[in-house]
């Protein structure tokens, strides 16, 4: 039987939630235009005011608004509700110029609590659940956000944050976790530990994960189950718009299923801006309808993936995106070619006779992009014979130019000589600068 965390909101059907959506967003507009100077410049340039928005059809017209807008208006310029308001700051990491700063009032933290519920319930989590939080802690939006999750849904919450990975799977033995919140690749790292440490996941009582933060494959969803021994469920947020709970797929994993009585989901051409047909690939771009301190209007996020309406097995009605397949920012042209790390990873998962740790070197030389792939060899291949190492070398070789179309060199290491993370792993090295 399917369970719910708030069944009149999930399950609400389509036509009413689309009226709910529309009179957020002419709600949520109206704040903007009001308290935030740079929405309403953005918005008179174009004309707008914002009795223009009449429904949820009206979005399309409304100017996006991307990493840079928020960079220009550091820190607090995209604030919609005053600094007494605010209760809690977040920040994105600042890998590349100044962090993204965004604040909540006590309200965005219950609404925040409340998805994150939704996810957890919608993972199979309970209230006699054990949840272990391993995302950072901090001005990261991942461990505070599963955090209030759990608590909201009164589970056990065990806020063990990263580091220290094996007093991490002490904790896990010792307290009973059921459910784990942490990065996917993280999670594979645990599992090596695991083993690594005379361990089967017999010898827990872990039930289900909720991972993300970033691009995972559904092999490597394959390979956490295995070492893991639960049900591997991918969730999907970001700083800007509310951290982790913003869509997470349920028990038939087909699709991510996006809270749209808080958020609306658009997907649109990276290049023109226009919204493609449902079911393809583009853009996804989100605005937030029932946040206070840091509304956002048509985010683009540079991830790329798709969005379905049709309601799920499980009987939810909110839409489905895909599973994110890259970032329009992190993708790799090479030779003319746009490669994405996800489609590396696939290749090497459904070969498997690798570890799914592998690092992505791009260099110029001679004016030529050479791109290499280092890649873990399993202990029992690093015992092989040499042979045997070349023609696995020769397999993965050939399926890469199969899927990318365009040549490569790969090296396979030795087990354990790709530097693990605690958080998000570290797929790409580009020397071309």
């Amino acid at each position: 039987m399917e369970r719910y965390w708030n069944a009149a909101m999930e399950k609400m059907p389509r036509e009413q939630l689309r009226d709910l959506q529309s009179d957020r967003l002419k709600a949520a507009v109206n704040r903007v235009y009001t308290n935030v100077e740079h929405y309403r410049n953005k918005m008179q340039e174009k004309g707008m005011l914002p009795g223009d928005i009449k429904s949820v059809d009206d979005l399309r017209h409304l100017p996006f608004t991307t990493k840079l807008d928020l960079r220009d208006t550091y820190p607090f310029g995209m604030f919609a509700s005053p600094m007494h308001e605010i209760v809690r700051i977040h920040a994105s990491s600042g890998t590349t110029g100044k962090q993204t700063v965004v604040g909540y009032t006590n309200r965005d933290i219950d609404v925040w609590a409340e998805c994150m519920a939704r996810c957890l319930v919608m993972a199979g989590a309970t209230k006699e659940s054990r949840v272990q939080v391993c995302y950072g802690y901090g001005l990261f939006t991942g461990g505070l956000g599963a955090h209030y999750g759990a608590e909201k849904l009164g589970a056990v919450t065990i806020p063990a944050s990263t580091g220290n990975t094996q007093r991490q799977i002490t904790m896990m033995k010792d307290f009973g976790t059921t459910v784990l919140c942490c990065t996917p690749s993280y999670a594979m790292y645990l599992g090596e530990t695991i083993k690594d440490m005379g361990y089967t996941p017999d010898d827990f009582k872990l039930q289900a994960g909720c991972f993300g933060a970033e691009p995972w494959s559904e092999n490597m969803r394959n390979e956490i189950e295995a070492a893991l021994g639960l049900k591997a469920h991918d969730i999907y947020g970001l700083s800007e718009i509310m951290g982790p709970s913003v869509s997470q797929d349920c028990r038939y994993q087909n699709g991510l299923h996006v809270w749209e009585d808080c958020y609306i989901i658009e997907i649109v051409d990276p290049d023109t801006g226009e919204l493609v047909p449902e079911g393809q690939n583009g853009e996804m771009v989100f605005t937030t309808i029932n946040k206070e301190g840091f509304p956002l209007i048509r985010y683009r996020t540079r991830d790329i993936g798709s969005v379905t309406y049709e309601k799920c097995e499980c009987g939810r009605t909110h839409a489905r995106m895909s599973k994110p397949q890259g970032r329009t920012d992190d993708m790799l042209i090479i030779r003319g070619v746009n490669v994405f790390p996800s489609q590396i990873e696939s290749v090497l998962l459904a070969i498997g006779e690798t570890t799914p740790n592998y690092q992505i070197i791009v260099e110029r030389i001679n004016n030529l992009d050479l791109m290499t792939v280092e890649i873990e060899i399993s202990e029992a291949m690093f015992a092989d014979a040499v042979r045997g190492l070349e023609s696995l070398e020769k397999k993965i070789v050939s399926q890469i130019e199969s899927v990318l179309g365009i040549s490569c060199k790969v090296r396979l290491v030795e087990p354990k000589t790709i530097a693990r993370s605690e958080g998000k792993a570290k797929r790409v090295i580009d020397k071309r600068q």
